[in-house]
């Protein structure tokens, strides 16, 4: 498989008027091209920080991204990011909604509204284009909130605990969607998660970082059937022993 995105020695460091503190120390990895990541670690650890300066948003103290072979020094139109929150404009329609990133990006051509509308199409969000936020339920807005990330075709996905605002049947549900739709529209995507099993269930590899400053202290690849939803892994025999193993590594690693 092709290698997408490469994190070459990041670390960074916040500096305040009396100290500096370190953040995240000499972080290498690499995602290939339609894998499934999932960072996780201690709480306060970075995890989302490595997600803000893969988008670009926040300058890394050292050390170098590459996105398909080219570093990353700015936000990228190839990346899409989606948020712990859905961040629909209660005043806008989803339609409206899902179309003000590619008008922001002045990315909104014949083509991507015809994509966008044969996304809503494909997860049965079309008949909703019409509606306002509020008269959806939590999931339906995740998922648009996924389609208006995925409306400039983004080559990397980058997702900030997006399932943590649901409550926890929804959450599971949610969970499945987007791992659907990711999987099917054959997208590379990273993952920054607290919930074990959230990982496990989604993931082809899971990242587990050091307590602060983060370090990568273990990558897996994950032995569970791909094939199956993430619901579904739940169910596998192993799926127990993957939790332990990485309940032990985060206890080793908590502050």
């Amino acid at each position: 498989m092709k290698e997408i995105l490469k994190l070459c020695n990041i670390s960074l460091i916040y500096h305040t008027d009396e100290s500096e503190i370190p953040a995240i120390k000499n972080v290498s990895f690499s995602v290939e091209d339609g894998e499934f990541i999932s960072v996780i670690g201690p709480s306060g650890c970075g995890k989302t920080s490595i997600l803000s300066i893969i988008a670009g948003l926040i300058k890394q103290s050292q050390g170098k991204i590459y996105l398909g072979g080219e570093e990353i020094v700015k936000p990228s139109k190839h990346i899409g990011y989606m948020l712990q929150k859905d961040e629909l404009f209660p005043w806008l329609t989803i339609g409206d909604n899902i179309l003000l990133p590619l008008k922001i990006k002045k990315m909104n051509t014949p083509a991507n509204r015809n994509y966008t509308d044969l996304l809503l199409k494909k997860y049965g969000l079309y008949e909703f284009k019409n509606r306002y936020p509020h008269e959806l339920s939590g999931g339906m807005r995740q998922r648009a909130a996924l389609i208006r990330t995925l409306a400039s075709s983004p080559d990397l996905l980058l997702l900030d605990e997006p399932f943590s605002a649901l409550d926890y049947q929804t959450r599971l549900a949610v969970c499945d969607d987007v791992y659907k739709i990711i999987n099917t529209e054959k997208k590379t995507a990273v993952l920054v998660t607290h919930d074990i099993s959230e990982a496990i269930s989604m993931s082809d590899r899971i990242i587990v970082l050091s307590k602060r400053p983060a370090t990568v202290y273990n990558m897996h690849s994950v032995s569970i059937d791909k094939s199956l939803s993430p619901l579904k892994r739940r169910e596998d025999p192993d799926f127990r022993k993957w939790f332990e193993r990485l309940w032990r590594e985060l206890d080793e690693n908590k502050s």
